[in-house]
């Protein structure tokens, strides 16, 4: 028993830790068999990578736009509550696109419908869920590794969610995917009413929403480090994260293949994803960061443009591992940092603009995505969004040295250096 503990991940300790995680766990891999599901269905019925882009941008927009008054909320009230509240919304949501094609009556304009729904509820669910991380653990030293587990937790399932998915569409067809997705929430429900959370104490709050808003902003862009890592989050989740709703063009057109095709494409990106977040979860240290932070863009736009030059599905494969890779360690790390320096009464506004900046950004990319790639081809859109990361990676690399001098006296008071 002594040699397990010692082995056990810090986070680990914490009993509701725990079971958000194995909630989670489950829920996360119907939410990946869904995102599959979604984009097979809207290529089968349109054939059209415009409209990929479209049901993306639908998907996505309102975090674009609400989730800094998500922030705001998540601040205010119950965070705990929140999240039981947005899970029952998404189960709704997930068993109504199931109902809509067992039946056989779905259209595109039910999924854009239903996939506005689903963003409306992931611009409060995400500030939430990124705010009530540190609620979860009982040791403030375990958040950087409840951080990485989560990445671990999400890219593992990003690995079993699509290639289940493609067996179960070549199979039995997409509804079964969007079902089991709905079932799969009821999950992470058990396991957030399990959980003993402390009684929510109300803080004292000056100004308005729209006060509240401008002075998160005010936060975050006046601070170089934070300003340097939301502008680049911005910069990769817009051009970087636009494979995603063209890899059905790639699996069926390009590599003339299937939804088999499309679940191993997207199951070899959740490896690459799957090994960051191990590599993030064992470190010891949030030092050294900023170099994760700063080579991850570069790794996914070389990946992006060697994916996009491959006609061969298993170099196509291999490349994907480093789409995953760099995605990964890009948005978990600049996640750990800024869970770890943001002032507490802050915390969910600085993660709803990470949200927006993060979340919001994909939509805006996945319909400049789909229009360009219905103009010059998958593969050329691609190789542009490739290029653009790496010029980000090159940039933010030139910016690290200054940026690290300011954030030194916050690891400081924080007692990070000391432990060095």
């Amino acid at each position: 028993m002594t040699k397990f503990k010692q082995l056990q991940l810090p986070a680990f300790r914490s009993k509701n830790y725990r079971l958000f995680f194995a909630g989670q766990g489950i829920s996360l891999i119907g939410t990946w068999m869904t995102q599959l599901a979604t984009v097979w269905l809207v290529y089968d019925l349109t054939n059209s990578p415009l409209m990929l882009g479209v049901v993306g941008f639908a998907s996505q927009i309102p975090s674009f736009f609400l989730a800094p008054f998500g922030g705001v909320f998540v601040d205010r009230f119950s965070r705990y509550r929140t999240l039981i509240g947005t899970q029952i919304m998404a189960m709704i949501q997930s068993l109504a696109l199931a109902g809509l094609t067992l039946t056989g009556v779905i259209q595109v304009w039910h999924i854009i419908a239903l996939s506005l729904l689903q963003g409306f509820i992931n611009a409060l669910d995400a500030p939430a869920r990124q705010a009530f991380v540190p609620e979860l653990v009982e040791r403030r030293e375990d958040l950087a590794n409840a951080i990485a587990i989560n990445s671990t937790m999400i890219n593992g399932a990003r690995l079993i969610g699509p290639a289940v998915g493609g067996l179960l569409i070549a199979r039995v067809g997409v509804a079964y995917c969007f079902l089991i997705d709905g079932l799969s929430y009821i999950a992470v429900i058990a396991g957030l009413i399990a959980m003993t959370v402390k009684p929510w104490k109300i803080p004292v709050i000056q100004g308005n929403p729209i006060q509240r808003v401008k002075e998160g902003f005010i936060y975050a862009f006046s601070f170089p480090p934070i300003r340097a890592i939301l502008l680049l989050s911005a910069l990769v989740s817009l051009m970087g994260l636009q494979n995603t709703i063209l890899v059905p063009v790639f699996a069926e057109t390009i590599l003339k293949g299937g939804a088999e095709t499309l679940g191993f494409l997207m199951a070899a990106s959740g490896v690459g994803a799957l090994s960051g977040g191990i590599y993030l979860a064992t470190r010891k240290t949030i030092l050294g960061i900023g170099k994760l932070i700063a080579i991850a863009p570069a790794i996914l736009g070389c990946g992006l443009i060697a994916f996009a030059i491959s006609r061969f599905l298993p170099l196509s494969l291999f490349t994907m591992l480093f789409v995953g890779l760099g995605t990964i360690l890009q948005i978990a790390a600049s996640n750990t940092f800024l869970q770890t320096i943001v002032e507490e009464d802050k915390r969910g506004r600085l993660m709803s603009l990470y949200t927006m900046s993060f979340l919001g950004m994909i939509p805006i990319g996945n319909l400049i995505g789909g229009g360009i790639a219905d103009i010059i081809g998958a593969p050329n859109t691609l190789i542009i969004d490739g290029i653009a990361c790496i010029i980000g990676s090159i940039f933010f690399s030139r910016q690290l040295p200054a940026l690290r001098q300011m954030v030194i006296p916050i690891y400081e008071q924080k007692g990070i250096l000391a432990r060095k």
